[in-house]
């Protein structure tokens, strides 16, 4: 493959996996193999759609209905394939993004309300059903998950991080079935090694896309 042609890679998991970490390990160890690459995140990754983001995160656990929620995500991924993540890919460059649409049919499909194909129909109208070239979800044992999560929060986690327990793994139930069901696209990682190490896994598992 020439190193011109776009690739688009994504990075999933619960709280405290380590997905921002990983991104930019990822990122240094594509460009260090002559890649452009653009890092980006989820909801966000543009100025509107970062304004989203603080609309989404900030606040209490009932500020928006899970309907409303579900509509700002996928409006907010709008701007950012429209505005980023088509344009980088047009001009060849590798996009890694710290989240993308599997995470919203992990959480936003928890309580039933909303099923995995409602949100699929939002990411389609609103994006062009766009999907990553490889989805890595980082898996990690609950313990060591929570853990990290509260070390980096310390005490201030955003209005999704603080939900139960109990949703936060009914989430990692939903990105170990999506690995299932679709292993081509979606690896499963065992994100609780040592950091080189999991950076090592992921491009192991990118090397298809590389030839």
């Amino acid at each position: 493959m020439s190193k011109k042609m776009g690739r688009f890679i994504s990075l999933e998991g619960g709280e405290g996996a380590g997905k921002s970490t990983q991104a930019r390990e990822l990122a240094f160890a594509l460009e260090a193999k002559g890649y452009n690459v653009t890092l980006t995140r989820e909801p966000g990754g543009t100025t509107s759609a970062e304004i989203i983001r603080e609309l989404l995160l900030n606040g209490a656990e009932e500020k928006w209905h899970i309907r409303t929620e579900a509509l700002l995500f996928a409006a907010s991924r709008a701007e950012h394939c429209a505005k980023l993540i088509r344009p980088a890919l047009a001009r060849g460059e590798w996009v890694i993004s710290d989240r993308f649409v599997d995470s919203n049919r992990a959480y936003q499909s928890v309580n039933g309300e909303l099923t995995d194909d409602d949100i699929l129909d939002l990411h389609r109208v609103g994006s062009g059903n766009l999907l990553p070239d490889r989805t890595f979800v980082l898996n990690v044992p609950e313990e060591v998950s929570a853990k990290r999560a509260a070390a980096r929060d310390r005490g201030g986690s955003d209005r999704i991080g603080r939900r139960s327990t109990t949703y936060h793994k009914l989430v990692m139930e939903n990105f170990r079935k999506f690995a299932a069901e679709d292993p081509e696209r979606v690896r499963l990682i065992d994100a609780s090694q040592a950091p080189n190490i999991v950076t090592d896994s992921l491009m192991e598992n990118l090397s298809d896309l590389m030839k």
